[in-house]
This record gives structure tokens, C-alpha cells and sequence, in this order.
């Protein structure tokens, strides 16, 4: 076997059926450190058309005209919307299958290497103006200088607009990735515990007024190892209730204050490249965020 399967997966065969093939997937995905977003969204993907296939359907027999159906099927048979984004990464994920599969040396023929891959350009995301960026901050300051302080909700959102860092490098933030005793000022350290994501490491700078919240947070809450040790959804709940209690009518989000964080940035005139470090992005991925960034630019200027 190929160093493509992992040790799970060294029993799978041209005879396997789909389900257990896609468990020993799974398992190798969280082997290389995939997100556990990503890995739910591919198994979802794989079982969709797992129960297309008859139950009996060895790997090996699986066509390249079997995958063409399962995707015609998907735009038109099942009655349930299929959104482009939805279907391209679908694609993605059945290719990424297939081709671990022929890799390992299960299969002689990669049957999903001819289907079609559908890029899309997702829609533009929604960022917070000036003036509701204003709105929240001035919510999470006051329960930060409220008569029983909480330095949470301003510390949460304040290094979420300032970073851009995404919701799973959030999550993921210990104590010792916060240093405010560097020679060259404080910085957060996004780490990345899997090698094949160490490009996505980086040092991002900290302001002052963060660093002065962050302090009273610790005090308060005082947190053993992760920096933020509550759920992904608790997390999002307080952002969604700040956004609330400030007027907005948009919803709040850990993808919206990223975002938000890269046009300001773009608009302050930082260096493209920069700006593209800061997020933690390949050059690829570029192309597709810089596109949005100038149309979203472009906008606000208007």
C-alpha cells in the first residue's frame, strides 16, 4: 500500500463497499490534520453518494458514468437545492476520494479523474460599515466597563476585527500563543498542530487597548490552557447577541469580522501581500478573496 492510506485504511480493497471506505477517509483526513469542519463536510458528501449507489456497489465497480449521474441527480433528480458552491465542493470532495483511492493502490482506474470540476466564485460576504464596526465595539465596551465588568465579549470581537484570524484558529489559541513580552511589541501566534498546515502559521500584531482588555480578561475569567475554553457555538451565540443588542441587521459572525478586518486593512493601503500573510492564505486562495476585497473596496467608495 501507498503511504496514501494510512494504516486503517490498509485493508480496503477494489471489493470494499463505500461506507467503510469512507470511515478509514475520514480517519486519514484527521490523520493529516484536516479542520473537523472540513472533514464533516466531505463525509456528508461521500454518503450522499453512497446512498445514491446500490448498497452492494463494490469500489471497483464504481464508473465514471455512475459519478456523472450521481451529479445530474443532484441538479435535477433529488428535489432538494443544490447551489453551485454545494455542487463544486462536492465534486471536490468525490475526486479527493477517488483519488486517495487509486493512490493507495485500491483502484487501477481513478473513475472520478475525467468528471468535470465546477469552480464557482461564492457570493460577497457581508461586512460590518464604519459606523456599525462602531456600534459593536461601543456594545462589548460597555459590558467591559459595565459596575460587574466582563472583558469577554470585548476582547472576543476586538481581536477577531483586528486579526481576521477564522473561527477555528480562534478556538484554537492557547495561553503561551499570546506574547506580550516580545521585543518588537505584543503578537498572537496562529499555530497549526498538523505540518501540511504550517504555511498557515503566522505573527499578527496586538494593539495596545486589546492587550489592556485581554489583561482584564484573564484576571476574570482566568482560563487554564485555551485562551477561549467555551464551545464554537457559545462563541457565536455572544457575537450574535452583541450584533443584536447593537441594531445591526446583520448577522454577526467570526466570518464576518474577518472579513470586515481585511477591508479595513485593504483601505488603510497595507500591501496586498501583507494582507494575504495576515489571513494565513496561499497565493491561490488570493486571487479568489483579493477579487472580493476590491469589489467590496469599490463599493464603500461609492
Amino acid at each position: 500500500m501507498s503511504e496514501n492510506l494510512s494504516a486503517i485504511g490498509a485493508h480496503i480493497t477494489a471489493q470494499t463497499l463505500m461506507t467503510p471506505a469512507i470511515r478509514a477517509w475520514e480517519i486519514f483526513l484527521r490523520d493529516q490534520g484536516r479542520s473537523i469542519y472540513t472533514i464533516k463536510a466531505f463525509r456528508g458528501d461521500l454518503e450522499l453518494l453512497a446512498s445514491y449507489l446500490p448498497p452492494d456497489k463494490a469500489l471497483g465497480l464504481i464508473t465514471t458514468a455512475d459519478l456523472n449521474n450521481f451529479l445530474h441527480w443532484l441538479q435535477s433528480g433529488r428535489n432538494v437545492p443544490c447551489s453551485p458552491k454545494s455542487l463544486a465542493r462536492r465534486i471536490t470532495s468525490m475526486k479527493a476520494f477517488f483519488r486517495w483511492l487509486s493512490r493507495g493502490g485500491v483502484l487501477a482506474v481513478d473513475p472520478a479523474e475525467t468528471v468535470i470540476q465546477k469552480s464557482v466564485i461564492s457570493p460577497l460576504p457581508q461586512v460590518l460599515t464604519p459606523e456599525e464596526e462602531g456600534q459593536v465595539i461601543a456594545v462589548a465596551l460597555k459590558y467591559r466597563q459595565a459596575k460587574k465588568p466582563d472583558a469577554r465579549p470585548y476582547t472576543l470581537l476586538t481581536l477577531l476585527l483586528t486579526t481576521g484570524i477564522k473561527k477555528g484558529e480562534c478556538l484554537a489559541i492557547d495561553l503561551n500563543h499570546v506574547d506580550l513580552e516580545a521585543p518588537t511589541g505584543p503578537y498572537l501566534f496562529v499555530r497549526y498542530a498538523s505540518p501540511q498546515n504550517r504555511y498557515k502559521e503566522r505573527k499578527i500584531p496586538l494593539p495596545a487597548d486589546w492587550v489592556e482588555s485581554y489583561q482584564e480578561y484573564l484576571a476574570q475569567y482566568q482560563p487554564k490552557d485555551r485562551v477561549f475554553p467555551w464551545s464554537p457555538r457559545r462563541l457565536e451565540y455572544l457575537l450574535e447577541d452583541i450584533g443584536k443588542e447593537a441594531g445591526l441587521e446583520k448577522h454577526l459572525s467570526f466570518d464576518m469580522c474577518r472579513w470586515t478586518c481585511a477591508v479595513n486593512d485593504w483601505l488603510s493601503g497595507m500591501e496586498h501581500d501583507r494582507i494575504r500573510a495576515k489571513l494565513g492564505i496561499s497565493k491561490i486562495q488570493w486571487r479568489e478573496v483579493s477579487l472580493k476585497l476590491r469589489q467590496l473596496c469599490g463599493a464603500d467608495k461609492t
